[in-house]
């Protein structure tokens, strides 16, 4: 819609300027506007920066554990970790812990993805520190504690829950690595089926 079109939401209904002006503001402050940087428009370019945040803590036949920070790239506009990024770390990590159990010659397809959204996983925790001894000689009335910014790491739980002939179901727990809340929990269903040979 154009500015001045004369259309609104309904035939015949203006909307005025001022609302058309904030509006406006609204995308181009979100960054809606701005372009899209070149290194982001490569293929994989996703899966290459979530493999690269992830770094595994332990790997069983049917279970894998593995720990990240969450970093600026896969944050949301509010600081947490964005949902999008839920949802692919969930994808990754079933596919990772079913090949654990699913033979090699047979190709994984995904059937069913879900995740539940229970609380965010911020960019940054404050951690309070006391110094023992610091580092340069404090008045008496000054406190001993301080506080730093540190990244928030979440712990990524990936469980086979049933795992047949050609159904794989993965179970996917994400906590918070300091305090052990559950932030998110994910679902994956996998169908597999032998690869011809032709």
């Amino acid at each position: 819609m154009e500015k001045g079109s004369g259309r609104g939401p309904e035939e015949g209904t203006e909307i005025p300027d001022s609302l058309y002006s904030r509006t406006l503001l609204l995308f181009h402050q979100g960054g809606i506007s701005a372009n899209i940087p070149t290194i982001s428009q490569g293929k994989d370019f996703y899966s290459i920066l979530f493999r690269s945040i992830l770094k595994v803590q332990h790997l069983d036949p049917g279970r894998l554990i593995c720990l990240f920070s969450v970093i600026p790239a896969v944050a949301n506009y509010y600081g947490g970790l964005h949902g999008g990024a839920v949802a692919a770390i969930v994808e990754l990590v079933s596919i990772a812990c079913a090949r654990t159990v699913v033979d090699e010659d047979k190709e994984l397809f995904l059937g069913e993805l879900s995740m539940s959204y229970l609380s965010a996983a911020p960019t940054n925790v404050m951690v309070k520190v006391r110094w023992l001894v610091p580092p340069i000689p404090l008045p008496r009335s000054t406190n001993s504690w301080v506080a730093i910014n540190e990244r928030a790491e979440v712990t990524v739980d990936a469980s086979v829950v049933r795992s047949g002939r050609n159904v794989t179901v993965i179970a996917v727990e994400f906590k918070m690595k300091k305090t052990g809340k559950l932030a998110y929990t994910g679902r994956a269903t996998f169908y597999s089926t032998p690869i011809a040979k032709l």
